[in-house]
């Protein structure tokens, strides 16, 4: 009998606390207002989204089409303008050298560009 009594005692003060900490809480939430906003747990960012558009923005996998159009664009460039570094062909283009570095890969493949130099001194030209 005195074990049931035990058991009904500690569940009433379990509830009793956890009944008490509610209430500080939510007295605590009111008297600061909208100040207090909740943390938000592990995961993904605000704001993120997992769309299609999203991934193709950033490091998405660009059509053939896309890339023969670049690679048409760069090799215009680079018959107009023989001799240009890596980021002057990109500032031209408005684009940036990581965007352009595929299509530049397959034009040198195909040997219609060549390059000179290392590194951030290469330059392109024809060949």
């Amino acid at each position: 009998m005195s074990d049931q009594i035990r058991t009904l005692v500690d569940d009433f003060t379990s509830k009793l606390e956890l009944m008490i900490r509610r209430t500080a809480l939510e007295q605590v939430v009111a008297a600061l207002g909208d100040a207090v906003q909740p943390r938000r747990g592990p995961g993904r960012p605000k704001g993120a989204t997992n769309t299609p558009v999203a991934r193709a923005k950033k490091g998405g996998k660009r059509s053939p089409e896309d890339l023969e159009a670049m690679s048409a664009k760069l090799l215009a460039h680079v018959r107009a303008n023989p001799g240009q570094r890596g980021e002057q062909i990109a500032a031209a283009l408005k684009t940036d050298v990581g965007t352009m570095r595929l299509p530049m890969q397959k034009l040198m493949a195909a040997k219609k560009i060549k390059t000179k130099g290392q590194r951030r001194g290469t330059t392109y030209g024809l060949t």
